[in-house]
């Protein structure tokens, strides 16, 4: 009886070293032929507008939250130094002046074209970068390619952020041949409303020397918009929507007053 329970345990052991054995081999031969195992599949990791959306979006984010922050340019010009208790930022005068009593001038008369503009300058780069990354990953799995570069446009829209590519990409495996003239990459963001906001608030600097932030909220309930004073005369004006976090600041100096005078409010 102990005989047979012996041989039975042994016999158990055995089996769980097998398993073992099996589990191992799998997991190496799994991770060092994945790619050829996917492709003979029909599942390539990514298909050439699904790269590119992943590729760029990142960079594109990035240059976005800039915008964001600094006044709709990468590197602001002329701007206003300013630190929200975590931050320190550079942020541009949309509006300025340097008279005493007089509302200022518009320093980006086009703001959203300006904006597309600078989310265009800071993704150029990546864009050529990620075509050439796509381009080599295809040709590491047999693949012909060809690549012939096009023009590139961003547009602010209502709730997103459009990249077009006008790039022609084609790749060849035998008798397969896919075809791709342009490429898109979305954003959700609604940097053009938080923008069309604050070119309201220029236009009432520039014919009144302020701007009221309540009647914004009054009629954007999903906004909240603050104006933060500063001794030199500065204002920044920070734009926020409240269900995504997304947020515009911008800065402001119209009509300042000499020190010891009350400055009146509308």
């Amino acid at each position: 009886m102990d005989r047979k329970k012996g041989l039975n345990k042994r016999g158990q052991v055995t089996i769980f070293i097998i398993i073992a054995i099996v589990i191992v081999a799998g997991a190496v031969i799994i991770y060092t032929f994945y790619p050829q195992i996917k492709t003979s599949l029909g599942g390539q990791e990514t298909n050439p507008p699904s790269y590119i959306q992943s590729c760029i979006e990142g960079d594109l984010r990035d240059a976005v939250n800039k915008v964001e922050t600094q006044g709709g340019s990468i590197v602001p010009e002329l701007y206003a130094p300013y630190y929200d208790g975590e931050n320190e930022y550079q942020i541009e005068y949309l509006c300025y002046t340097d008279e005493f009593y007089r509302p200022c001038v518009v320093q980006q008369p086009m703001l959203k074209q300006h904006i597309e503009l600078e989310l265009k300058n800071a993704i150029n780069d990546a864009v050529d970068s990620c075509f050439t990354s796509m381009k080599e990953s295809y040709e590491r799995r047999g693949y012909s390619v060809d690549i012939k570069k096009g023009d590139k446009k961003i547009e602010l829209l209502p709730k997103r952020v459009v990249s077009t590519f006008n790039y022609s990409f084609s790749i060849t495996k035998g008798e397969d041949v896919e075809k791709y003239d342009s490429f898109i990459v979305l954003l959700d963001n609604n940097l053009y409303e938080l923008t069309s906001i604050a070119n309201s608030i220029v236009d009432w600097e520039t014919t009144y020397g302020d701007a009221e932030t309540s009647v914004y909220m009054a009629y954007y309930h999903d906004l909240k918009v603050e104006k933060n004073l500063r001794g030199s005369g500065d204002k920044i004006y920070i734009i926020t929507d409240r269900n995504t976090g997304n947020k515009f600041q911008f800065a402001i100096k119209s009509q300042v007053w000499p020190e010891g005078y009350a400055v009146p409010t509308i």
